[in-house]
This record gives structure tokens, sequence and C-alpha cells, in this order.
């Protein structure tokens, strides 16, 4: 499946807010002509409200109403929504969630509905266990690093230093030499100079947006990626995690040690808060993140970004999580066959073209990621990055197993122990106990 998805890349590479719009589920009271969707990004609004107003000129009798979320209360709301009986017709999914919402029968099954050109392997990620379809792929998506340009040239740095960069977790190679230098504290001294103080840090070299979790998507999957190791015993549907073993653990002693020398926000500090807008105000030089946050990186006044490969780590090669959005319908709505129409509208191409020119995500269809690429670059923004991953065959899948909220519960405490400093990356081996006692 990675193999057929990475070719179908590669050509690519080288060629909430209530919106009008229809549902019977969702908040309750809408007309049977209403179809209630969910999305979290609100980056990608004005894409999908003119999908649905182009759906809704189409098929003058169903109308589609969008709720955006805030990713967490995106997804207790919906939880929650499920098991009040009021969810969304449709909604955006994401590999993370829909194990779960399969163990307790909330989606519909999409074996009939109609299929996109779709990059391959991207439809085969939303099939279940049970052999069977439950989302149509959106979008996908990989990871990189954005960097300030002005910080770079002030540090005496190149863009070839950051298109160059080399990891291990022994020293952290050239990318923490790199992360030390553009760290300044509040006397103007750099990370790597005599005199710095770690606790009065003006600019970090590296932001840091939480723990990461059990994931580790954007905070630290791109470095544990380039060990050898994996998230699990198989991907997907695997029932073993590897949190014990001794190359995670050892990334993650690395990582966590950037806040102890003060190259990286403590934890604490970055609760309530935002890593790009923290980024944007001029407080870090540098932030791992994903490709659908293109467009917020770069729409910063006054801030010239850069966009670096992530670095090569042991193995060789650098690596990137491969994560692909769906779309999925409840499957308590009362407005199943406008909900079909709704969904299949936004895995055609007419829908994701209109996505691809939005320049916000990389859409699923092939064509219309191209259209994306070129908008893009008609923005100024040099995206190839992102897609020298899949070009080079370096990426990864978002590990998907049952459990995963129950993981999530176990894996986010622990990790903030770890970043933290309240506890050693050795203490993961007790949080994997408990990961894998769930597969029993």
């Amino acid at each position: 499946m990675k193999k057929k998805f990475l070719a179908a890349a590669a050509a690519l590479s080288v060629t909430g807010l209530a919106l009008a719009g229809c549902s019977g589920g969702g908040d309750g009271g809408d007309s049977a002509g209403t179809i209630n969707y969910w999305l979290w990004d609100a980056n990608q609004l004005p894409a999908y409200q003119q999908c649905a107003d182009d759906f809704h000129a189409a098929n003058p009798d169903l109308t589609v109403k969008i709720t955006q979320l805030g990713w967490d209360d995106y997804w207790s709301k919906l939880t929650n929504s499920m098991a009040a009986g009021n969810a969304p017709d449709v909604f955006t999914d994401h590999l993370a969630k829909y194990p779960d919402f399969l163990k307790t029968k909330q989606l519909v099954a999409l074996d009939d509905v109609k299929m996109g050109d779709y990059a391959d392997g991207l439809a085969d990620l939303w099939v279940g266990q049970d052999g069977t379809r439950y989302g149509v792929p959106k979008d996908w998506d990989t990871i990189a690093l954005f960097y300030n340009k002005a910080m770079l040239a002030d540090a005496g740095l190149t863009d070839a230093d950051m298109a160059d960069l080399t990891w291990n977790p022994e020293d952290g190679g050239t990318y923490e030499k790199v992360i030390a230098h553009l760290t300044v504290d509040e006397n103007g001294k750099r990370g790597d100079e005599a005199g710095f103080d770690k606790n009065k840090v003006a600019v970090y070299g590296l932001g840091l947006a939480n723990s990461g979790g059990g994931n580790g998507q954007a905070e630290w999957s791109y470095l544990t990626g380039t060990t050898g190791w994996t998230h699990t015993d198989k991907n997907p549907w695997g029932t073993h995690y590897n949190y014990d073993d001794e190359r995670f653990q050892d990334a993650i002693a690395w990582w966590a040690g950037l806040i102890e020398k003060g190259y990286m926000p403590k934890l604490e500090t970055t609760v309530g808060a935002n890593m790009a807008d923290t980024f944007g105000a001029g407080k870090s030089a540098i932030n791992a993140h994903g490709s659908w946050m293109i467009g917020q990186y770069t729409g910063y006044e006054g801030i010239e970004v850069g966009i670096a490969p992530t670095p090569v780590g042991p193995s060789g090669t650098n690596a990137s999580m491969f994560n692909g959005l769906a779309d999925s319908i409840w499957a308590g709505t009362k407005n199943k066959d406008a909900a079909i129409s709704w969904v299949e509208y936004l895995g055609s191409s007419a829908c994701q073209d209109v996505v691809g020119e939005h320049a916000v995500v990389f859409p699923a269809i092939s064509s219309a990621a191209e259209k994306a690429k070129e908008a893009f670059a008609a923005k100024g923004v040099d995206i190839e990055p992102f897609l020298q991953h899949v070009t080079d065959g370096t990426t990864f899948l978002f590990p998907i197993t049952d459990n995963a909220a129950k993981i999530d519960g176990i894996m986010k405490p622990a990790m903030d122990a770890v970043l933290s400093g309240q506890a050693p990356a050795s203490s993961l081996t007790a949080a994997n106990d408990q990961v894998n006692a769930l597969f029993e």
C-alpha cells in the first residue's frame, strides 16, 4: 500500500463557526434538507464553504451547514454528540480516531460511495478490519521544518545549512548545533556561547507545541522514524506497541533534553499557547510542523519563512509520518442519502480542485494536489520539502490501531512527565506495559 502511494505522490512532486451550507444530525432541529458537516481546521473553512455553496447550487434542495471547532473541542463534542444521538451527519475523520468509532458502531459503511481518482493507497487507509470502507479521502500530509530566514541570516547560517541537517540521539548532530546557535537569551547570548542564560531565553531555537502523546506526529516522530523504531508491531491494525524500545526512549530523552538546555520552551509554557503564533511573534526560530500549516506559517506579516526537510538520522535518511484525512458519515444520521451525496461531492475533483486552489492542504486526488502545488508556487512558497518525503520513500504510516483514546489517556501524561522533567524516558516502559495490556 505504501509503495503504491509513494509512486503516485512522486509523480505529483515532479509535475465553532457555523456557516450556511445541510443535516438532520448535529444540534438538532434542522430540516431534512440540511446536512450538518463538522471540521476542525479553520484554515480550510473558506475552501469548504465554497464547496458547500457549489454543492447547494447543483442541489437546491440541499444545504450544508458547516461547524468548525478547535481540535480538542472537536473530538470531545463529537464523541458526546454521538452518545447523545445528535452528532453531525458528516464529519472530518482522523486515522487515530476512526477505529474507536468502528468499535462503537458509529460509522456508515461507504463501499458503495463513488470514489475519486485518489493517489494509490489513500483509500485503503479507511478500510476496517472487516474489509469495509468507512471514509472517503480528502487530503494527505507530511512533516517539515519551518524556519525564520532573518534569524537564520543573523546567526550566520544559510538555507543550505537547513537543507542538509543531520541528527542522532547521542549529540544531536548538526540539528542540535543549529538549534543551539539560533537560541538567544535576553542579553543577546546564543545557546552555544559562554554566558548563555537558559532561564532567560528570548528566542528558542526550536518551538514546542506539546509532548506529542503517543503518536508525536509533528513533535517527535520525524526523529524516532529515522532510528528503525516503529510505533507498533505492524501497521495498520497492530496489537503491540514499542514504547519500551531503547531507540525510542533515547530519541525522546534527547528531545526532552533540549528543554533542560534552554533550547526549547518548557512544557508548562505551551499550555493555552499556539506554537505557530509563537513563531509568528518571533519567539522561536524553527518549528517542526505539518503541511496543513503552510498557509498559516507563510501568512505572518513581516516574517520571511523558509521550509526545510527534516534532518537525516541514524538510518541514513530523513523521515516523516504520513497521514491522510477522510470524511465519514455518522451511523445515526437521519439524512443518509443526502449525506452520501455530500460525501461523494467532497471526494470529487469538483470540490478537491477548489481545496487545492486555496493552497491550504494537499488534496487526495492527484490532479487536485497538483493544483495545490501550483497555487503555493504562485504565492512564492516552495513546498518541495514536504513532497520530498514521498518522492524519496521516507514516509511511515500514522499508527492505526484499536484503543486509540485509551492509549492517549496513558501516553499523554507519561510523555508530559518526561517533557516536564518529572520522569526519565525509561519511565515510558511502564506506560508501554499499560498500553499493551489493552490488547490482551
